[in-house]
């Protein structure tokens, strides 16, 4: 496992640009799987999920061609087994999408674990009812064993929690059912927008993306396509937080405005000057305060993806900030560790967290648990006095492609360390 080594104190400034969101890469992978036509994707970020996702498809019996650029080609003609490798399922949570096109194509799946972060705490049960909903059964096994014997069937589903994955897998399993299934309490954000715009282009009609209720004809013979992703809106906010939180500016191009307003919202009201122009996301040079409350929310609201960053952010901000993630609580637990940089926190509970600023940091050692507090975590080695180090530096590169050079682009100075 590699450290990433910080010296902070410089003011990071520049231009960087992002590539396509990983969590819309992920579900139009294994979109792939649905059809035997050969699908590209170009715009694919460069970032070790991605890279498990394609190799999973290739342990399945799929073409992947590109593995560690921006474009991929995915060929599936025959998917020759309904297991996946169990070490590379638990390597990413983002497996469980598999499911869905496994069910279609071998009317069975068996899926390990799924690993990610917070493994123990993010269950699958919206997952596995929406499946059940269309016909599928859960058999004895380790693991999760699902069987469709009789195929996928069209339903109309309410699902308990409007969870982004779950709605996924239904959208994928639901463009295998012969008819119409209808999702209500959907996820509205924009990569399950993007999904359904793709498996429209594979020959699925969808309405609804972006509502909380969807409707997708399925059952149709789907082909292939080729599909341009959006830019990642989450990694265009944290290099915004990355440049605020040193006093810096930064352009950041790629991200589409209407995806980059639940960023600008919170920078401003903690005084960061900042804004958007087509896909140039711009941020100067300005002096934090404290935002009060900070919330997060289901889209179009605050991203939990993005709470640990605007945490960091607030040791830097004039006031007290009261933080609340209300989704998981182990984010905020890793943030723990900014106590002991001398940043002014109280961990009301799992979910809330207050914030007193400003305050000089100091390095030290630090661990990333995760990948979003990781980040958040570099945020503030870059914040703080001296020097810290930062491992294992996999966990955050799962979702942030060349972090090292781009970084250093901005002028930090970092090095990474087998």
């Amino acid at each position: 496992m590699s450290t990433l080594l910080i010296e902070g104190g410089e003011r990071l400034s520049g231009a960087v640009d992002v590539e396509g969101n990983k969590n819309s890469a992920l579900p139009l992978l294994a979109a792939c799987l649905l059809t035997s036509e050969e699908c590209v994707l170009t715009n694919v970020p460069r970032i070790s999920d991605v890279e498990v996702m394609a190799r999973l498809i290739l342990d399945l019996g799929g073409e992947v061609e590109g593995i560690g650029s921006t474009t991929l080609r995915v060929r599936c003609p025959e998917i020759t087994k309904d297991e996946p490798d169990g070490s590379l399922v638990g390597r990413l949570r983002g497996s469980v999408l598999l499911l869905g096109p496994l069910l279609a194509r071998r009317g069975r799946a068996h899926l390990a674990p799924p690993g990610g972060d917070f493994p123990a705490r993010r269950t699958i049960a919206t997952h596995l009812e929406a499946l059940q909903a269309m016909g599928v059964r859960q058999a004895t096994g380790v693991g999760h064993v699902l069987e469709a014997p009789d195929g996928l069937k069209p339903t109309s589903i309410y699902l308990y929690e409007a969870s982004v994955t779950g709605t996924e897998t239904a959208l994928l399993a639901a463009a295998a059912a012969p008819g119409i299934t209808e999702i209500r309490h959907a996820a509205c954000e924009p990569h399950v927008v993007e999904l359904c715009r793709f498996l429209e282009k594979l020959g699925a009609p969808v309405t609804g993306a972006g509502t909380p209720t969807i409707r997708i004809e399925g059952g149709g013979k789907l082909g292939g396509a080729e599909h341009r992703l959006w830019g990642d809106y989450i990694e265009a906010g944290s290099w915004a937080v990355v440049a605020a939180v040193t006093g810096g500016e930064i352009e950041i191009k790629g991200a589409r405005a209407e995806d980059m307003e639940v960023v600008a919202s919170v920078l401003t009201r903690m005084n960061i000057t900042c804004a958007s122009t087509g896909e140039l996301f711009r941020v100067e040079q300005s002096k934090p305060r404290a935002a009060g409350r900070i919330t997060t929310s289901l889209w179009p609201g605050f991203p939990s993806d993005l709470v640990s960053l605007v945490t960091v952010l607030a040791t830097q901000a004039e006031g007290q900030t009261l933080v609340h993630d209300w989704l998981y609580e182990l984010r905020l637990f890793a943030l723990e560790q900014l106590s002991g940089m001398s940043g002014d926190l109280f961990l009301c509970d799992p979910h809330r967290i207050i914030v007193t600023g400003p305050r000089r940091l100091r390095g030290r050692p630090l661990d990333s648990r995760d990948l979003r507090s990781g980040m958040a975590l570099i945020a503030a080695g870059l914040a703080a006095d001296g020097q810290s180090r930062l491992s294992p530096l996999e966990t955050v590169e799962r979702g942030y492609g060349r972090l090292v050079e781009r970084l250093q682009s901005l002028g930090a100075k970092v090095a990474k360390m087998s």
